[in-house]
């Protein structure tokens, strides 16, 4: 045994015996701090108001937005516009030289003149109307000669009629009652007469009906077309926006599908967010947000649901609705793309009792919480009512301003919780 001990240095055996003495103080101290009574965190209950809100995020978008191309091919003539710049409906852009234009597009011009030279004579002349006028009076004279002529054959007759053949004057005369098949030719002049009298009305009251004659319709139609392939040699806004991405130079050579502008709805901006199917019952259209950008730092900003979808979207097993959210006070920091934290309220209770979240525990299948009395905790039984991310309402239960909630309470070896 001796040559065993001897075997270690002196050094060795103090700090053997350096560790011996640590592990008997850790067990001592540890055994000691067993013994002494829990040190309780509480917290005072106070009255107060809850805000209830579901947290998401999402990107920010414009209301409108829409990526200008080119439709043909050419070179860039001008270019009237830079980012930043705002821009109103219909404003042209840029367009290109129209010496490196199609012939098709060329020619669209010329035939924009003659289509807005047919439509103002259209709309501004008497003649077709008058002469459509001219036409029913005629067609009812006719009409009321056929008939009168049938009429008369219901009975004997006795007629002389003059009428002129080649400019040659002639007499017709009918005595005595008319044959079958004078009756049957005088029953198809009547039908002939009828049916051109209301050729010729329907055709008047076309052109009584002004702009919303079919004629005009068509004239309508031959501008719009004329004006569509002339305008594929320019970029035209099509609301207004602001340019957030402009690509055109003059002198560039650009062919068809080439992209030449953005432009964005920056005065409505909207973020679009992913709510799950738990929470999606409570958020409804109208109720106030509050977002924050990681881009835009101590900045908070505000809007309001303005959409909440109604079918969800499941993604790996989770089902999200889409809710849509527009900045009520976004400004020039806050742009298309960037992400955001959206707070959304769903419920908002003033003047009441209100208890930590932490500080609620389950027992027996009743929620519970632990007043701090005379350095002892006492179980005390609560319904809870809406509730936030950090507290909620105590809709019943003998909990009163000024108790002190613990928010630590035993959980295990001991009678107050679990």
């Amino acid at each position: 045994m001796k040559q065993f001990f001897s075997r270690f240095s002196r050094r060795t055996w103090v700090i053997v015996g350096i560790v011996l003495v640590i592990a008997i103080l850790v067990a001592v101290f540890a055994n000691r701090g067993g013994n002494e009574p829990v040190a309780f965190q509480t917290e005072v209950v106070e009255r107060g108001n809850l805000v209830a809100s579901v947290g998401a995020t999402g990107s920010v978008r414009a209301r409108q937005s829409a990526t200008l191309i080119w439709q043909t091919s050419g070179i860039v003539d001008t270019a009237n516009v830079a980012v930043g710049s705002r821009v109103s409906r219909d404003d042209q852009l840029a367009s290109l030289d129209k010496a490196s234009l199609s012939q098709n597009i060329i020619l669209a011009e010329a035939d924009l003149v003659s289509a807005q030279k047919a439509l103002e004579d259209l709309l501004s002349s008497d003649t077709a109307r008058l002469e459509a006028q001219k036409a029913v009076d005629s067609a009812e004279k006719a009409y009321e000669k056929a008939y009168n002529w049938r009429m008369q054959l219901n009975g004997k007759i006795d007629i002389t009629d003059y009428y002129y053949d080649f400019g040659v004057l002639k007499i017709k005369q009918y005595r005595g009652y008319a044959s079958e098949e004078t009756i049957a030719q005088a029953d198809k002049d009547l039908a002939l007469a009828e049916a051109r009298l209301g050729d010729a009305r329907r055709a008047y009251e076309r052109l009584l009906d002004g702009p919303d004659s079919a004629e005009v319709a068509a004239a309508e139609a031959r501008v719009a077309a004329a004006q569509s392939t002339l305008n594929m040699a320019s970029l035209i806004a099509p609301f207004d926006g602001t340019i957030t991405q402009a690509n055109p130079a003059i002198g560039d050579q650009v062919t068809a599908g080439t992209v030449g502008y953005r432009i964005d709805d920056l005065s409505h901006l909207l973020v679009d967010v992913q709510v799950s199917e738990v929470d999606i019952n409570s958020v409804a259209v109208g109720q106030a947000s509050s977002l924050t950008f990681d881009a835009i730092l101590g900045k908070e900003y505000h809007g309001k649901v303005v959409q909440v979808g109604q079918a969800g979207d499941t993604v790996q097993g989770v089902v999200s609705f889409t809710v849509t959210i527009e900045l009520t006070d976004a400004d020039e920091l806050v742009k298309p793309g960037m992400t955001a934290a959206v707070n959304i309220v769903v419920e908002e209770v003033k003047d009441v009792i209100l208890v930590p979240n932490r500080a609620v525990r389950l027992v027996d299948g009743n929620r519970v919480v632990y007043v701090l009395v005379n350095n002892q905790p006492v179980q005390v039984k609560v319904q809870l009512g809406s509730s936030s991310d950090a507290e909620s309402v105590v809709a019943s239960g003998d909990i009163k301003e000024g108790d002190l909630i613990i928010l630590n309470p035993p959980s295990f070896n001991n009678p107050f919780g679990g």
